[in-house]
């Protein structure tokens, strides 16, 4: 027993405890600056949409933007409760749900207004093909300071769960730079092929988060 009890003193002997919001803080110094590579690398290579000074005067532009900013947010809250080994996923996937489901019905709506030629606009449009393929490219940087944050600071409970969601954040916030630079107005559009982006960049997460989260 006393030898046991000689190993855990060493073990402890050196520890320093951890700041208050200490993964809050480094998931803002690290999250922030992969944004702003993010969007820069959108400027850089494809530049803001031609149509912007006509497209934030129309109602499906902000309506995009909320849709992505509301999915990060939401994912990142519930990264922050994953990434300790006593958190859990709260209420993230109602929220989610929720989300969907508004923008669900905003996509019915815009279809059930729309004439049947309009269809494969308002669903495909032009760039369904490579759409979600660059959200996840444009999310990689998010989503690289997300782990890193993660392994150095945060012990989570479920790392493919904390990986998932660490993914989705990151995967809604560069649909949410990729929708910037996109023409697309059609909602359903925005609910398929944009949420297939983000949810390819979180099975990713989940993928590295069981590899790399382990502890």
């Amino acid at each position: 027993m006393k030898k046991t009890d000689d190993i855990i003193e060493s073990l402890t002997r050196d520890l320093q405890p951890v700041p208050a919001h200490a993964l809050e803080r480094r998931l803002v110094f690290a999250v922030f600056p992969a944004l702003c590579v993010s969007l820069l690398l959108l400027l850089v290579f494809f530049g803001l949409r031609s149509d912007m000074i006509e497209a934030r005067t129309e109602l499906a532009f902000w309506i995009k933007s909320a849709y992505n900013a509301l999915l990060a947010a939401i994912a990142f809250v519930a990264f922050i409760r994953l990434s300790r080994p006593d958190g859990d996923r709260g209420y993230f996937f109602v929220w989610v749900s929720l989300v969907l489901a508004a923008m669900a019905a905003i996509a019915l709506v815009q279809l059930g207004f729309a004439v049947p030629d309009a269809y494969r606009t308002l669903i495909i449009g032009s760039s369904a093909l490579h759409c979600p393929i660059l959200i996840v490219a444009f999310a990689l940087p998010v989503f690289l300071a997300n782990l890193s944050a993660l392994r150095r600071v945060a012990a989570p409970a479920s790392p493919c769960l904390a990986g998932f969601v660490g993914g989705i954040a990151a995967g809604a916030s560069g649909a949410w730079v990729y929708s910037w630079f996109c023409t697309e107005n059609g909602m359903p559009f925005v609910l398929i092929w944009y949420s297939l982006g983000i949810l390819l960049t979180g099975l990713i997460g989940a993928f590295a988060g069981r590899r790399l989260l382990r502890w």
